[in-house]
């Protein structure tokens, strides 16, 4: 097993670097296609465990108000685990999807009604491992189509939350402490955006996933 690697904290001006000033299409294009050459050119840490469940999470990103932004969701009490958390869509590999990134994208439908045809899959993260419940994660970034016309499953989620890049980035809503995972001392993170916190697993993925774009931002 593997203690997931520590992205280091900067600030990153992102109107700096075409991630967060009004753009049009070119540029947008321009942004997101260097975001998936750097999903591409990293290789993927990959987690084989058949004491857990293998599942799949989508990151939706958008361009709206003149910035790039992740959707979440929020889950019901009434799912069995991770209740009332806030998490990305997603969800356990079911024997008919045949890929991760298609229960990833099923999910992605199910949940908050994002048709698959409408998200431009990017590339995928490095797997995670869930604490206090026995899932591994397998994450994709997709950018979606934005207005959007969601369609909210009641039963599994709340709410949908939008939150900018640029929240995300600025290192003083987030918060870093331990945790123990498989016997391993590991980092966890609490971003904080107006009145919500995202943590668990979720928040690793998150910081996995920033550092790539932080990565970028600092490449200009």
């Amino acid at each position: 097993m593997r203690l997931e690697p520590r992205i280091e904290d900067k600030t990153v001006r992102l109107a700096e670097t075409g991630l967060s000033r009004p753009a049009d299409s070119a540029t947008m294009g321009t942004v997101e296609d260097r975001l998936r050459q750097a999903l591409l050119r990293r290789k993927k840490l990959v987690i084989q465990d058949p004491s857990r469940v293998s599942s799949a999470v989508l990151l939706p990103l958008y361009f709206k108000n003149g910035e790039y932004h992740l959707l979440f969701i929020q889950r019901t009490t009434r799912v069995r685990d991770h209740k009332g958390q806030i998490s990305f869509p997603g969800g356990a590999y079911e024997e008919g999807d045949g890929t991760l990134l298609k229960t990833a994208l099923r999910e992605a439908t199910e949940e908050v009604g994002i048709a698959e045809e409408d998200v431009r899959v990017l590339g995928e993260l490095d797997d995670f491992r869930t604490i206090g419940s026995s899932y591994v994660i397998s994450p994709y970034v997709g950018v979606i189509p934005w207005p959007y016309d969601l369609k909210v499953d009641e039963w599994e989620t709340e709410e949908t939350i939008e939150v900018p890049l640029s929240a995300l980035l600025d290192k003083r809503n987030v918060r870093e402490d331990r945790d123990i995972l498989d016997g391993e001392v590991v980092p966890t993170f609490f971003y904080h955006y107006r009145d919500k916190v995202i943590w668990g697993a979720t928040a690793r993925v998150l910081h996995h996933f920033l550092g790539i774009v932080a990565g970028i931002c600092r490449s200009e």
